[in-house]
């Protein structure tokens, strides 16, 4: 989200989405307020500081690591502020093992992903680190039912072999699917509770993601191509739950802002419908859908966010009330 507030924030989306309400991510506060370095903070038994490659593992923890620690720290205390009193399923996201390993860089600056063994300490270590937060935030709050979103922006290109070297001269191996799927599966399992992957590629792993165990699939789908329609709807028929990018993170250039967009709740969810119809899905399946924004609102106008979130509420509600449209 934009800003800079993580008190308004937390408050923010405990009003707008009571349902699923989630622990913000700010980046606008700069170093270690960012995905990638929240990740490194999050990170067991290891540490990272910002170089101008990137996040880089070090021997010893320094001011880029306590900052993102802190920031992680500030933002579950004022969640836990909010949340008082509260029940019911909240989500906490950080990258998953693949765009970690594709973002976070080794001493020598190449990415983790060149080397199997820091690959392998990496993955032990995010998961011990997601396992430490999860039960972090039982203790803050004790009434939720924590859900994990891992972000994979980058999976595909992992998959692809399209990560490249620091100078840019050469690309890594692609990795193949059967070890993708076998990292993010043991990942999953060692959580145990619900896990939601992210993914806004046009071509996202859909078949992989389901068959590691994921609970949820989060897909911008007004990119996502039909040419995966057939895995979506296998895993949205074996009980995997969709969340569908559908509202604008940010405004069109001309739009208004401060909360002043015009917004039709029936027409943002045409797309998921749509879906549906060429899968041949149930109607009443619709009601599962989680309706979301799409990637990028921390470049959004501040105005433009409630307008969003409660945009993404109603056409939740539409799909609900209303599932044959």
């Amino acid at each position: 989200m934009p800003g800079t507030d993580a008190r308004e924030a937390a408050a923010m989306v405990l009003g707008e989405l009571p349902d699923l309400p989630h622990l913000v991510e700010l980046p606008g506060r700069g170093v270690g307020a960012d995905m990638v370095g929240r990740t490194g903070g999050l990170l067991a038994g290891l540490h990272v500081d910002l170089q101008p490659s990137g996040w880089r593992l070090v021997d010893r923890p320094g001011l880029d690591e306590r900052r993102a620690r802190s920031y992680l720290a500030h933002d579950l205390d004022h969640l836990e502020e909010a949340a008082d009193g509260f029940a019911g399923p909240v989500k906490v996201q950080a990258c998953g093992p693949w765009t970690a390993a594709a973002a976070l860089r080794l001493p020598r600056g190449e990415p983790v992903l060149s080397d199997a063994g820091a690959l392998r300490d990496v993955i032990g270590s995010l998961t011990e680190g997601l396992r430490t937060h999860v039960a972090d935030l039982r203790h803050r709050v004790p009434g939720g039912e924590p859900v994990v979103q891992l972000d994979e922006p980058s999976l595909p290109s992992v998959l692809h072999g399209a990560i490249r070297s620091t100078s840019g001269a050469r690309s890594y191996a692609p990795v193949v699917e059967a070890t993708a799927q076998s990292v993010l599966a043991s990942l999953i399992d060692a959580l145990e509770v619900p896990v939601v992957v992210h993914c806004c590629a046009r071509r996202p792993p859909v078949a992989l993601l389901h068959r590691a165990g994921a609970a949820g699939l989060s897909l911008d789908l007004t990119v996502v191509s039909q040419e995966i329609d057939d895995e979506v709807g296998a895993a949205v028929e074996a009980g995997v739950a969709l969340l569908a990018g559908l509202v604008p993170a940010v405004l069109a250039r001309g739009e208004p802002s401060r909360g002043e967009t015009r917004s039709d709740p029936a027409a943002t969810v045409e797309p998921v419908r749509r879906l549906w119809h060429r899968l041949g899905l149930a109607p009443e399946a619709l009601r599962s859908v989680v309706v979301t924004p799409t990637c990028g609102m921390a470049g959004a106008d501040p105005g433009h966010v409630v307008a969003a979130l409660r945009l993404a509420r109603d056409g939740a509600r539409q799909l609900a009330d209303d599932p044959e449209g």
